[in-house]
C-alpha cells in the first residue's frame, strides 16, 4: 500500500474526528485533531490512522452541546454576548461554517482574529492552538479543502466558546523589537520566535508540579507564530503582545519557580526528540516536540529540544 501523504492523512483523521466532542473527562481538551495534524506534518502520516484509533478507544469524549440559536456576526452585541459560553460552541461552529462558506478563509481569519485574540488564554490557549493547526492544514490542502475548512470552523468555534480574558494584562506600550535579520524575518516574527525559545528554556529549567500545564506557555505563542504570516500586518504586533502576556501569566498560574542557575538538560537532536514523543504517543509531547523541530529549523536554539526532552521524560513516566 502506498504511503499516505500529509493531506491524505489529515483529511482522513479530520473526517473521523469531525463528530467527536470538544472535551473529555473533567473538561480536558480534545487534542486529537491537533496531534494528528502534527504527526502528519512531521512525516508520520502512516502512523496517524493507528494513533487516532488508539485515541478514540482510550478517550471518552463529551457530546457536543446541541445548537441553540444562530449568532449574528453583524451584531456586535449578539456575538460578544456569546463569547465564553461553552454551551453555545455548536452555535459558534455553525457561524464559522457559514462564514467560511461565504468568503476565503484568510478573510474570515482576519475578521475574527482580533475579536478572539483577547480571549487567547481560555482553556490554556487550546482555542488558538487548534485554530493554528487547522490553518496549516487548510493552507496546504489546495482547492479541495472542505474537510480542513470544517476543522478551522471547529477551532475558531472552540476558541470563541472558551474565550477568556481573566488574569492576563497585555502591555500595549511602545517597546523595542528585534531588527529584521539577514534571514528576512520581520521584527514581530523574530520576536515571536524569541518568545518561543524563551519559554522553552523556562519550561526546561523551572520546578513544576506537573509536566503538562506549562507546556502551553510554549505551544501558545508557537501557534500564533504559525498563523501570523496569514494575518494582516496591523494584527501581528498585538498578537505578539497578547501571546507574551499569556505566557507570562502562566508562570504564576502554575507556580513555576526558576531554579538558581539551572543549566539546560542535555537533549538529543530535534528529530530524535520528536521520534521519542511519537513513541510515547501523548498529545502534549507530540505537539511540543513538533514545535521544537519547527523552531529549530527557523532559528536554532538548544532551549527548543531541551523543553521537548524534559516533557518526554516527565510525560513518559505516565505511560510506563
Amino acid at each position: 500500500m502506498a504511503a499516505l501523504t500529509y493531506t491524505d492523512a489529515v483529511s482522513e483523521a479530520l473526517q473521523r474526528l469531525s463528530g467527536v466532542g470538544f472535551e473529555h473527562g473533567g473538561s480536558f481538551v480534545n487534542h486529537a485533531p491537533m496531534a494528528a495534524e502534527a504527526l502528519a506534518h512531521m512525516g508520520y502520516a502512516d502512523e496517524v490512522p493507528g494513533w487516532v484509533d488508539h485515541n478514540l478507544r482510550h478517550r471518552e469524549y463529551h457530546d457536543v452541546p446541541e445548537r441553540r440559536w444562530d449568532i449574528d456576526p453583524a451584531d456586535p452585541a449578539d456575538w460578544r454576548g456569546a463569547l465564553g459560553e461553552f454551551s453555545r460552541v455548536a452555535d459558534w461552529t455553525a457561524l464559522f461554517e457559514r462564514e467560511l462558506a461565504g468568503a476565503p478563509w484568510t478573510e474570515v481569519l482576519a475578521r475574527w482574529w482580533p475579536r478572539l485574540l483577547p480571549g487567547m488564554s481560555g482553556m490554556l490557549t487550546h482555542g488558538v492552538i487548534r485554530t493554528a493547526h487547522a490553518v496549516r492544514a487548510v493552507a496546504a490542502a489546495g482547492a479541495d479543502d472542505t474537510v480542513q475548512r470544517a476543522e478551522l470552523a471547529r477551532g475558531l468555534g472552540y476558541w470563541a466558546a472558551r474565550h477568556s480574558t481573566g488574569g492576563v494584562t497585555v502591555d500595549d506600550g511602545p517597546e523595542p523589537l528585534p531588527p529584521r535579520g539577514d534571514d528576512g524575518r520581520e521584527p514581530v516574527v523574530r520576536a515571536l520566535d524569541d518568545l518561543v525559545a524563551e519559554y522553552s528554556g523556562r519550561y526546561a529549567t523551572v520546578a513544576q508540579r506537573h509536566p503538562i500545564p506549562l507546556i502551553h506557555a510554549v505551544t501558545g505563542p508557537a501557534a500564533v507564530r504559525l498563523v501570523v504570516a496569514h494575518l494582516p500586518e496591523e494584527q501581528r504586533l498585538p498578537s505578539y503582545r497578547t501571546a507574551r502576556a499569556v505566557s507570562r501569566a502562566m508562570l504564576g498560574w502554575f507556580h513555576a519557580t526558576p531554579r538558581p542557575a539551572a543549566p539546560l538538560p542535555a537533549a538529543a537532536d530535534a528529530a530524535e526528540v520528536f521520534a521519542r514523543a511519537a513513541e510515547i504517543g501523548d498529545e502534549h509531547a507530540i505537539k511540543l516536540a513538533e514545535v521544537a523541530v519547527r523552531h529549530e529549523a527557523i532559528a536554532p536554539d538548544p532551549r527548543h529540544t531541551a523543553a521537548a526532552h524534559v516533557a518526554n521524560q516527565g510525560i513518559g513516566r505516565f505511560y510506563r
